[in-house]
């Protein structure tokens, strides 16, 4: 099988496409992948770091109020649309999908034009800009929450799951323990801002460091690379409490994410996707500063089944923060019934769905 990828701008729309592409390669190790992104996106060092081919093309998104710059956009979708087509001619694909980003609009579109079986994969429960744009002409698209299923064409679309919750299973919950020193015997809360951090989970943090420091639980704090000094200074200032650890990075975050009993995080889609897969408990406080304020709807999705409990940022401080971890961590009934609820979200074996999805639009072809 021939198969062209293609998707964006941020982590959420690479790394399903990097699973995707990895549970391709486990089923026909054969099979031909070419990766079409753009030289200025995330895409192409994270791409191009697993070894698999890359192309670009130049492509803008669309401002959401009136702008020349769209006017720019279009000019550029036409070019990048021709230049798809004559990738798309060269490699000859079975097969096009677009995981998200605008970069995948261009592409996507020529292949429908060509009459390429093709397919979107959706992560958020509010679909973006260009999915919604494709999904006039694509054959199938698959989706993360079923909440996103009424923004599409019933008919053409199926629930698969984020491919990127395959990758946090079969990890072992010791060794994740193990690899930060953690204690075996004690409950263990991740909180985490994202690979740049969160500076009000920051600062609620540390306005209860003292408190914390008392608990009969640990800490693993996460504070991304910008904010990790600031935040390393202030934790000495109480003594560095036995029971919290302060870390810029995880790089062994699906190994990490076995052995925690709650999670503390932003609401992007592959982290829910990550957490539900696991049946984490997690407190979600969605990013403010998203497009269509997606995290937050996202969040919602778990929260309104009993899965999380989610805390806008305006309302986060360090009591409700504290108040909350104690709430879950300290009552067995309550952290049972959370991950008993996350586990029922969770579609552990999302990236086979959108392969044999993939396998049955291909086979249907021919």
């Amino acid at each position: 099988m021939k198969i062209i990828v293609s998707g964006g701008g941020t982590g959420g729309h690479i790394y399903p496409a990097i699973a995707f592409i990895k549970e391709v390669k486990k089923h026909e190790p054969d099979a031909q992948v070419l990766y079409i992104g753009t030289e200025k996106g995330l895409e192409k060092a994270i791409v191009e770091r697993e070894n698999i081919p890359f192309k670009s093309i130049e492509i803008t998104g669309f401002k959401r109020k009136i702008s020349f710059e769209n006017v720019k956009t279009i000019i550029r979708f036409i070019k990048g649309t021709a230049l798809s087509k004559k990738y798309i001619k060269e490699f000859q694909p079975d097969v096009v999908i677009g995981t998200g980003g605008y970069v995948c609009g261009p592409v996507v579109y020529a292949a429908a034009k060509l009459k390429i079986p093709t397919i979107i994969h959706e992560q958020n429960s509010i679909p973006g800009l260009t999915n919604k744009f494709l999904s006039r002409y694509v054959d199938k698209i698959a989706i993360s929450f079923e909440e996103a299923s009424s923004y599409f064409p019933k008919e053409k679309t199926v629930l698969t799951g984020n491919p990127r919750a395959t990758e946090v299973l079969g990890n072992d919950r010791s060794k994740g323990k193990q690899s930060l020193g953690l204690d075996e015997d004690k409950k263990i809360v991740l909180i985490v801002g994202g690979s740049r951090g969160a500076k009000p989970i920051n600062d609620a943090f540390l306005e209860v460091l003292p408190k914390v420091g008392s608990k009969n639980y640990q800490v693993l704090y996460v504070t991304g690379e910008v904010h990790y000094q600031d935040v390393l200074r202030e934790v000495q200032k109480f003594g560095n409490p036995r029971n919290v650890i302060i870390k810029p990075f995880i790089h062994n975050m699906p190994e990490v994410l076995s052995a925690v009993d709650l999670i503390v995080a932003r609401a992007g889609a592959t982290t829910l996707a990550e957490i539900t897969a696991l049946g984490l408990p997690s407190i979600l406080i969605p990013s403010p500063y998203v497009t269509n304020n997606h995290q937050e709807k996202n969040a919602r999705a778990l929260g309104d089944k009993g899965a999380a409990i989610v805390r806008l940022e305006k309302e986060m401080n360090g009591n409700v923060l504290l108040d909350d971890i104690d709430r879950i961590l300290l009552d067995e009934k309550l952290l049972l019934d959370m991950k008993r609820s996350s586990e029922k979200l969770g579609i552990p074996l999302a990236a086979k769905n959108l392969y044999q999805l993939t396998k049955q639009l291909v086979n249907k072809r021919t």
